[in-house]
């Protein structure tokens, strides 16, 4: 089935927020604290990125979490999980979580499935905090349009990514739901923490966007904000790791066809498909 495409989704035209609400500024940028006022402080100018030529897809009109955007996102490498194809020096990994994920994807490709994934407590709370928080960042800070779903092509390769919002014309918003020992580190360290930067990354490489401010939030506590700048270092690493996973992808598949040829799939039986209750 065929998801139809929505335009490019163009957000309301609004001034910029501030750049950086953390006391620590982004690499390069202009520390807004060290003027007398936000107008006096020259504007930052990021560094003029390459992005690949190939398209971009809008996905406008899908509801994140629906069954419509699994199947969109079905067997595409997205930026939520990039970080399992990338080592802490931002080289392609080859270990079990690569190869994993890997086959993961890869599976989905051949059943266009996706199959259930276990639900946390973090997670679910993490899916009612979101719009909470994106309230909040559009009454401190600016409005915020919700998206489902960006896909770029790369050298042939698609590459996804599902924002939490667009902001202005050039921005975008990642929300992380914490808890309160973590907004705590977060505020002690006075930084984006490591573990998000692929997906954040990803997005801005995804979305071609100009900026990203990253929004931790937990209920009773003030919100982290952090704008986060496309780096040209951690985009030729992640369009090296997804050329890797697709090369490796496609070996699976090679020998998959081979290993079934003559050997039908059998029909595919949900057991926990919802009952309607009269």
């Amino acid at each position: 089935m065929m998801i139809k495409t929505g335009a490019r989704a163009v957000a309301p035209k609004v001034d910029t927020p501030p750049a950086v609400v953390s006391s620590k500024p982004a690499p390069a940028a202009p520390d807004p604290f060290d003027s007398p006022s936000y107008k006096d402080m020259p504007a930052y100018v990021p560094p003029k990125l390459s992005l690949p030529a190939d398209k971009l897809t809008v996905y406008k009109e899908l509801e994140q979490g629906t069954p419509e955007w699994f199947e969109a996102r079905c067997g595409v490498l997205t930026a939520s999980v990039v970080h399992q194809l990338l080592t802490a020096g931002l080289k392609v990994a080859d270990n079990l979580t690569s190869k994993s994920l890997t086959m993961a994807l890869a599976a989905e490709r051949i059943t266009n499935y996706v199959e259930p994934m276990a639900t946390t407590r973090d997670m679910e709370r993490g899916n009612l905090d979101e719009p909470y928080a994106r309230e909040v960042y559009s009454e401190r800070y600016a409005p915020v349009t919700e998206v489902g779903f960006m896909v770029r092509e790369i050298n042939g390769y698609r590459l996804g990514y599902s924002p939490d919002g667009l902001v202005a014309e050039d921005g975008l918003i990642e929300i992380k739901s914490r808890k309160q020992k973590i907004q705590l580190a977060t505020f002690l360290d006075d930084e984006v923490p490591g573990a998000n930067m692929a997906q954040i990354q990803t997005g801005l490489l995804v979305s071609g966007r100009d900026w990203l401010d990253y929004f931790s939030y937990t209920g009773g506590m003030p919100p982290f904000v952090h704008r986060v700048y496309p780096d040209q270092k951690w985009f030729a690493a992640i369009i090296a790791a997804l050329v890797q996973f697709e090369t490796n992808a496609e070996d699976m598949l090679d020998k998959y066809l081979k290993a079934t040829e003559g050997n039908p799939p059998t029909e595919r039986i949900d057991h926990w498909e919802e009952m309607e209750i009269f």
